[in-house]
Order: structure tokens, then sequence, then C-alpha cells
């Protein structure tokens, strides 16, 4: 199994490999050219499509956009993301149909080493954050990895999510907890 391999399974990987490292040089120069354009500008969808192959047509990724590979995201349809956002996406950010990712918003895959010794060196592993369809991340927040957002969610400005949110919610804070769920008709 490669290194690149390791790291989108969640695996201990080494990321100086050269095969990560060409991916990220891929996308790190599509991120700062993207910093000069707009998103009516004509060499825009061309450049987001290179740097997030398969994004629909009626998905947006407002500049400034930072990520590190690109490759690693999957997004829905009519999905909208602010401006400012960083995709840390060396395990796979999946994100659903019809979702709002506001202003400053964040979401990570890599997990160094809890141990300091290992943590000096090029080891880390990355793990998967999906996001259900038609929920919306308001503004600066923070996604961990390895956490699951529900559908219809909404996570509220500032909040720092470190662990999985059931459909359906309204979760706030740092960490993140769940403040209100739907009445369900019995």
């Amino acid at each position: 199994m490669t290194e690149f391999e390791k790291m989108r399974s969640s695996q201990l990987y080494n990321f100086s490999d050269p095969e990560i490292f060409k991916s990220l040089d891929h996308a790190k120069k599509l991120c700062a050219r993207l910093q000069t354009v707009t998103i009516t500008d004509d060499c825009y969808r061309e450049m987001i499509e290179d740097l997030i192959p398969g994004i629909p047509e009626d998905s947006v990724v407002c500049p400034p956009f930072h990520c590190d590979h690109g490759n690693g995201i999957t997004m829905g349809r009519n999905v909208f993301i602010n401006y400012n956002c960083v995709m840390l996406d060396g395990g796979r950010i999946t994100i659903g149909d019809n979702v709002l990712i506001g202003p400053n918003c964040q979401i990570y895959t890599p997990q160094h080493p809890m141990e300091y010794v290992p943590r000096r060196g090029t080891i880390e592993t990355a793990y998967p954050v999906t996001i259900g369809e038609d929920t919306w991340l308001c503004g600066s927040v923070i996604v961990c990895p390895g956490v699951t957002i529900g559908k219809r969610c909404i996570i509220a400005a500032g909040s720092v999510v470190t662990k999985d949110i059931p459909d359906d919610s309204l979760a706030a804070g740092n960490p993140a907890v769940v403040k209100r769920r739907p009445v369900v008709d019995k």
C-alpha cells in the first residue's frame, strides 16, 4: 500500500512521501492562483474543477480558499462555500447536497501523533469528515478529524465540532454540543 493510499484509509502515513508532496504542490499552486480571481472570472470554473475534481457545476467555492490536496474533497450539488475556508483533506471530506459553509470555516482531517517524539517526525493519520445534506456551518466553525455532521443541521458560529452531531440538530459551543433537536410527533 502506498503512503497516499494509507493516508486515505486512516492509517499512519509519511506525509513527506513524493506522491503526497506532488499532490500538495499541485493544490498549493492552484490555491495561490485562485486568490487573484473571483467566482465570476472566466478562468474560475476551470481552476476550481482542476482543484476539486467532480465539483458540480452548481456548487461554488469563493476564493480565498485553501486546501491540502483538493482531490480529497467530494461535494454534492448546490453547495456554497464562503470566503477564506480551509479544508485539510488528507482524509476524505464529503459534503452533501445543499450545504452552506460560512466564511472562515475550517475542516481538518489530519491527526498528529499524541506522543511528542513521533510528532517530531513526518508521520500522521487522517480521518474522514462528512457533512450531511442541507446542513449549514455558520461562520468560523471548526470541524475536527473523524467527525460526521448529520443531515439538516445548523452549527452555530464559532463552534468547534469534536464529536459526531446527529441529524436535525442545532449545535453550538466549544466543544459543540447539541442545543436543540426537533420535536417528533408520535
